[in-house]
């Protein structure tokens, strides 16, 4: 069989699309590379919706955390708490386990026992918490001056948080929202490790890693590959949050603008 014609059959079969079979001997360099690529389909899925929900989220629980009113401010607290406070994996772990108990009882939760929407709500969850810290701590950090000049023009309620806080608390947070990001997409790689059952084989880029190094018992060929394809996505985030974090800064001189700097986080 041809490279490119193992391309055509396993392109795709990480969405169900082509060959419903995984190979079973006779492993190819090519076989590895297209099979770990579709997986990273699913990566992609995850990190971009749980990345865009959980920006809002995160932007609601920082302002709630740092209203005056209690009844905003607690329940923020709280929940930056908990997701912050206690592992991914185990968000994933009881989560499954509390959709498939509600399942049981309410067969409207049924889709939430799947990986696409079930680990999703975890993703969208867990990286709304670690944002809304970073953003809280962005609002904190605002010169009291811009927000005073904002007064002074008239500005109040939601035109002042508009034009002046929020852009500025994005500026602030902008480099280390990044980081998250980064950490998010290399999240997704828990998804099929935990509770959440990979659906007909349709597993996500390690889900096809792990599968070779168990046929070959060589992990130094798959896992090698994934890392490439998570430095490329890591690259593309990269320039993307760059492309962002210009346009929130153009407005400063050139020697004064901050640059992103990406310091993965080894643990979480």
């Amino acid at each position: 069989m041809s490279c490119l014609q193992t391309i055509a059959d396993y392109g795709l079969r990480a969405i169900g699309i082509g060959e419903r079979l995984l190979p079973r001997d006779d492993f190819t360099l090519c076989q590895q590379f297209t099979l770990i690529g579709s997986g990273m389909v699913w990566n992609v899925y995850f990190g971009v919706l749980a990345l865009v929900f959980g920006f809002c989220l995160a932007t609601l629980v920082a302002v709630g955390k740092a209203s005056p009113r209690a009844a905003f401010r607690k329940p923020s607290e709280w929940f930056i708490f908990v997701f912050r406070g206690s592992p991914l994996f185990i968000q994933f772990f009881f989560a499954y386990f509390l959709f498939l108990n509600l399942k049981g009882v309410y067969p409207v939760f049924s889709p939430f026992t799947a990986a696409w929407l079930g680990a999703l709500i975890v993703l969208f969850l867990n990286t709304a918490a670690y944002s809304a810290e970073i953003f809280y701590g962005a609002l904190q950090s605002i010169p009291k001056g811009e927000v005073e000049a904002a007064d002074a023009y008239g500005l109040s309620g939601w035109s002042r948080f508009r034009r002046i806080v929020w852009p500025t608390m994005l500026r602030l947070a902008w480099p280390a929202y990044t980081n998250e990001a980064i950490f998010l997409f290399h999240a997704t790689t828990l998804v099929f490790f935990s509770g959440f059952p990979a659906w007909q084989q349709r597993g996500d880029a390690l889900y096809y890693a792990r599968y070779f190094a168990d046929k070959t018992f060589n992990p130094f060929i798959p896992y090698p590959i994934l890392a490439m394809y998570f430095i490329l996505l890591t690259l593309v985030i990269i320039g993307l949050f760059g492309l962002v974090n210009s346009r929130l800064n153009r407005h400063l001189p050139a020697n004064t603008r901050q640059r992103l700097k990406v310091r993965p986080n080894l643990i979480r």
